[in-house]
């Protein structure tokens, strides 16, 4: 503990070096030890981008999957909507199913990962929902993920 004090005020700086002390401090304050834990951080990218009539996932893509499967595992009251959508090429009926291709591949791959089938909701969407300019065909070929709490997955 250092004082400092100026013209007008004192200021006390508490300097804590003892990570025992600091982790009952967290703990007390509401934290656990699996907020601390790097695979219990929901993972930063939510959209996946596919090739033009592609539905499979690649291998980079799997890692981040895994990563959110991981997270869904550690967060038992969170689920996921996975939103398919593809571009504007091709007619609509076509594009709703290639989304629905798209959402099922990336449900399978969390179920495989051990998030229970249950906490899947899925929308595939075609092109009615580009991301981009209809024109952008490969940004709007992705698959989204949008969590939600048990209470708003249900009320859906």
């Amino acid at each position: 503990k250092t004082g400092y004090r100026t013209k007008d005020f004192q200021m006390t700086v508490l300097v804590l070096d003892n990570p025992e002390l600091i982790a009952n401090a967290a703990i007390a304050a509401g934290f656990t030890t699996a907020t601390f834990e790097a695979g219990t951080r929901r993972p930063h990218r939510i959209k996946f981008h596919y090739g033009f009539n592609k539905h499979s996932v690649d291998n980079d893509d799997m890692a981040f999957l895994q990563q959110h499967a991981a997270y869904l595992k550690e967060h038992p009251s969170v689920s996921v909507r996975i939103h398919g959508h593809s571009d504007n090429f091709g007619s609509e009926d076509y594009n709703r199913f290639l989304s629905r291709l798209r959402a099922n591949a990336v449900a399978r791959i969390l179920m495989q990962e051990g998030v229970a089938e249950s906490r899947i909701l899925m929308s595939h969407w075609g092109s009615a929902r580009p991301l981009a300019t209809p024109e952008d065909r490969a940004a709007n070929r992705r698959v989204e993920l949008e969590y939600l709490t048990l209470d708003v997955a249900r009320a859906l």
